[in-house]
């Protein structure tokens, strides 16, 4: 059975995991217990990572999961803006080393990794949301990135991961994306480009924050409309329904205010260049063939390679929970089975 709050279990779950997430989560929360695999070569994110995901398959019963992993050779975000993540502190080399091998380890126990050129982890999660909704598929996005908030769907949620694991993670569907942000998920993007991605050292609009951004789109409905307001209409629709909405709820009145913020120069271009960096790519190639069984990314694994992948971390416990979740019927097939 799917945890509680997931879409129908009627559709096929595939679970999509930003693994460079995981790893660097978790080689800042384990390493102080230098844990080396039976080959003495670091692995405590490397067995971090693996035991969250093996926590994520044992509560949301997958029938696939993919790993997107990043180009660590080019980017086509820092071609286009230099600047891009410009700030985060050096890698450490043992982090460095375990990012190299995540996508052999996943390889090796027969699940299905994708490395797509010159982007990120973050590309293949969009990706698999499109795949999921083309496909008749249930998704959950497992991710610390905030624009895969951009994905969620009638059938996509997305597991935000925060310190405390998997199990203390909040997962998101449209209403509680829209209770945290007070946007639609179809209006995240549009969100996170006017305020701007300080992790990614992305600035956001001048003077534009989420609660000034969110007010704008939920009065005017979408920045194609803003923007055509402000072309065809000089913005006087926006600034009437903005300061509507600020009489109505007593609060003192940003319509002006605004619009002189959107029509300062640059403004436009710096919210249609976070938007084109922040928009993940959805045509990926996943390599998911569930038409195929045992092709890889489908559950459950091959007993023996799971015992010796897993096995070689050299922690017995994870090995234990490995076999159990990796190589028993899950999720659809599961339900279909006793049918």
């Amino acid at each position: 059975m799917q945890t509680s709050g997931l879409p129908s279990a009627e559709r096929p779950l595939l679970l999509s995991v930003d693994a460079p997430s995981l790893l660097h989560r978790n080689h800042h929360a384990r390493a102080e217990t230098e844990l080396r695999d039976l080959g003495g070569r670091p692995a405590w994110a490397l067995h971090g990572m693996l035991r969250q995901i093996l926590e994520a398959i044992d509560q949301f019963a997958p029938d696939a999961v993919v790993f997107g992993l990043d180009d660590r050779t080019t980017s086509v975000r820092e071609q286009a803006y230099p600047l891009y993540k410009a700030g985060r502190a050096e890698k450490d080399p043992a982090l460095v080393d375990q990012l190299e091998r995540a996508g052999a380890l996943l390889d090796a126990l027969g699940l299905c990794t994708v490395t797509p050129a010159g982007l990120e982890a973050d590309d293949v999660n969009a990706s698999a949301a499109t795949w999921a909704e083309r496909s008749g598929w249930n998704c959950v996005l497992v991710t610390s990135d905030r624009d895969a908030f951009a994905h969620i769907s009638e059938h996509t949620q997305v597991l935000r991961l925060i310190n405390g694991g998997i199990a203390a993670s909040p997962l998101l569907n449209p209403a509680r994306l829209h209770s945290l942000y007070g946007v639609h998920a179809e209006h995240y993007l549009a969100f996170a480009a006017l305020r701007g991605d300080a992790s990614d050292n992305l600035p956001g609009v001048q003077g534009i924050g989420e609660k000034t951004a969110s007010i704008l789109l939920s009065q005017m409905g979408s920045m194609p409309a803003v923007w055509a307001d402000i072309d065809h209409c000089a913005g006087e629709t926006l600034v009437a329904t903005l300061d509507s909405y600020c009489e109505e709820m007593g609060v003192r009145r940003v319509g002006a205010g605004l619009l002189k913020r959107l029509t300062a120069p640059g403004a436009r271009e710096r919210y249609e260049f976070n938007l084109s960096l922040m928009s993940g790519r959805t045509d990926l190639d996943l390599g998911l063939t569930p038409e195929v069984p045992g092709s890889p990314g489908l559950l459950p694994l091959d007993a023996d390679r799971v015992s010796r992948v897993v096995g070689h971390l050299g922690v017995v416990s994870t090995t234990q929970l490995a076999l159990r979740v990796l190589t028993e019927p899950t999720g659809y097939q599961a339900a279909s089975s006793r049918r």
